[in-house]
């Protein structure tokens, strides 16, 4: 318990202090949001704060820190020290300078931010890889709802697919103002009564389990050699500590925000928020399966989802079972509905089409639904893996490009360090993830390690070079 709860004060204590920090270099300024310049009726509408904070902690979150919480869990408690060092000083500067940059830059998707300030090259790169990570993005949260609503319905999935899909085309389609931000403060609200309910639930003993002790060891029942914790829990646990894929979904909320200081809380604040939730559902499954053997052996056997749905009714007794159906199959369609609008609007930025007329909408929302369409007929756990080490590749890129935004544009500053140095540590992560991954190059932690930590001195040596090192010549 002592270490859940420091672990939960470190990351309440983050927010206050270098959410602040962060803040305070990047410099908000009252003049006017693209919400206020731009107001269309679509896309730029300014919207309240609180909804604006739910729909990005929706966006960013639906099943990510629930799932890939439990699943870094394996290791053990050391997962805390990923999600909350993670959340503080990675996930929430890569998600409020994303945010900010965009709103600075008329809202912009973060291709054309990434493009901006990194060159053609990587803004060509950026634009594909985005739209890839978007649609699997909702192709993952589009099937896994699906199967969830057949199995309490008892309706084949092939007929419960196709109105997942209608759904995910008008949310994708129609002004953000008419389904999103009407429907998500309540998916919110049962997203984080359900985690708070579940640690009540844990503080007080509900079932007579025992929370667990702070230790590094690799408790992984395979044992550290098949899966050693570097790099493999930093990719599992993706959107509880740091993910690219919030990047795509901040300028969506960058064009709605009525005010420049009110990034912090929502892009910081909902990345904190989301730390939280992955921290509590962490610690649950320990501790409602007693080990993390129990917890790997529940999740072979039935699921994430049937963990959830256990966890929910053993720690909240009577409403548990609403509120993990609503959790498990409300959340995840709140991101894949905004994945596929965010696709919209990057190929929109891409081929400078005016999003304002319903009918150039259709152009791009059409052929993204038909694709995430027929990517649902592959098996999930595939989609999952490859959509795993996109997402954290793509935070990389973000971290990259926010120190080269700060370094340019806060001269004589050392403003460019805050996310240059998770931006080296996810080099070396995604790199060494995929020498060594199954569905990667499958090589030996002997070559992967130094060659991760090489590519990331690489990253950092090219950083130097375009930006310190130019400026000296």
């Amino acid at each position: 318990m002592t270490a859940f709860l420091f672990a939960l004060c470190a990351l309440i204590v983050g927010y206050f202090t270098y959410g602040k920090i962060v803040e305070h270099v990047f410099g908000p300024t009252d003049r006017p949001t693209p919400a206020i310049r731009h107001n269309d009726g679509v896309d730029y509408i300014p919207l309240p704060t609180w909804k604006v904070f739910m729909i990005q902690l929706l966006n960013i979150a639906g099943l990510g820190p629930i799932f890939g919480a439990l699943g870094g869990a394996i290791w053990g408690p050391s997962v805390y020290l990923w999600i909350v060092f993670g959340s503080i000083f990675a996930g929430g500067v890569h998600d409020y300078l994303s945010g900010m940059i965009s709103l600075r830059e008329d809202g912009k998707s973060i291709s054309e931010v990434v493009g901006n300030h990194m060159g053609s090259t990587m803004l060509f790169i950026m634009r594909v890889f985005s739209v890839v990570l978007l649609v699997l993005v909702g192709t993952v949260f589009m099937t896994g709802p699906a199967g969830l609503l057949s199995k309490l319905t008892g309706v084949a999935v092939t007929y419960v697919l196709p109105c997942v899909l209608l759904y995910y085309f008008l949310a994708t389609l129609l002004p953000i103002d008419t389904l999103i931000a009407r429907f998500y403060p309540l998916f919110g609200a049962c997203l984080i009564i359900m985690a708070l309910g579940i640690m009540v639930g844990m503080l007080l003993g509900i079932g007579g389990h025992t929370m667990p002790d702070m230790t590094l060891a690799n408790l992984h029942p395979l044992g550290p050699d098949k899966m050693p914790i570097w790099p493999l829990m930093f990719i599992t646990v993706a959107c509880g500590a740091c993910s690219g894929f919030h990047s795509t979904q901040s300028p969506i909320m960058a064009r709605c925000l009525k005010d420049e200081r009110l990034g912090r809380p929502v892009f910081y604040g909902a990345m904190i928020s989301e730390g939280i939730i992955a921290l509590i559902w962490a610690t649950a499954g320990i501790t409602f399966y007693d080990s993390t053997g129990g917890l790997a052996a529940a999740m072979k056997a039935g699921g994430a989802g049937t963990v959830v749905y256990d966890i929910c009714v053993g720690f909240m007794p009577g409403i548990g079972a609403v509120l993990a159906m609503l959790g498990v199959i409300a959340c995840p369609i709140t991101s894949g509905d905004t994945a596929f609008r965010s696709a919209r609007l990057t190929l929109a930025d891409w081929f400078g089409v005016d999003q304002t007329h319903a009918k150039k909408r259709l152009l791009f929302a059409v052929p993204l639904l038909a694709v995430g369409g027929i990517l649902s007929q592959m098996d999930f756990n595939i989609v999952w893996r490859y959509f795993s080490w996109t997402n954290q590749t793509l935070a990389m890129i973000v971290l990259w490009t926010g120190a080269v935004y700060l370094y340019r544009t806060k001269p004589g500053s050392k403003a460019y360090i805050i996310p240059m140095v998770p931006a080296i540590f996810m080099s070396a992560v995604t790199c060494t993830y995929i020498l060594q991954a199954p569905e990667g190059l499958k090589l030996s932690t002997d070559i992967s390690y130094p060659v991760g930590i090489i590519f990331a001195v690489v990253c950092f040596c090219l950083f130097l070079k375009t930006t310190i090192l130019r400026k000296t010549r």
